[in-house]
């Protein structure tokens, strides 16, 4: 049986980096059209700001094809969005929002973990700019209770 609670889903190639830098911050969901494993980058630059990764996986997209209620699908690396299957009417609404790969960063170690702390900080702006006038609407005495999707 399909889940009927809404959900927000990330969605990238690898669900190794953006998508989990989405998920990890606002208890989304998030997916990869070819999902790896986690980076650990991106397990540092989450544990630097307190956040519990508990239960944080890499997932693929057909783990929420048909099975969840999804809100907004955000696509968040131009690879996905190219290649991605038709997400309608899996998810009502389909946003893109491009950051750069993080795991593509060439350096030392210190500078490819600030171009992760970089798109981190990217990747929360957005949310809480995209969030924003949801939480404003959500709470005005004449919004419906509609389907909040997001967890802060």
């Amino acid at each position: 049986m399909a889940d009927t609670k809404p959900y927000v889903l990330f969605l990238c190639t690898h669900n190794a980096a953006r998508s989990q830098l989405a998920e990890a911050r606002f208890a989304v969901a998030s997916a990869g059209l070819a999902p790896t494993e986690i980076h650990p980058f991106t397990q540092q630059v989450l544990r630097e700001i307190g956040l519990d990764l508990r239960g944080l996986r890499a997932k693929n997209l057909k783990d929420f094809l048909g099975k969840v209620n999804v809100l907004y699908a955000i696509i968040v690396c131009a690879q996905a969005e190219r290649h991605c299957p038709r997400l309608y009417p899996f998810a009502l609404q389909t946003l893109y929002w491009p950051f750069l790969d993080p795991t593509q960063a060439i350096g030392d170690s210190e500078q490819r973990l600030k171009t992760f702390r970089v798109v981190r900080d990217q990747i929360d702006a957005r949310l809480r700019t995209w969030l924003y006038p949801r939480a404003t609407a959500s709470s005005s005495p004449d919004a419906s209770s509609g389907h909040a999707a997001r967890r802060a």
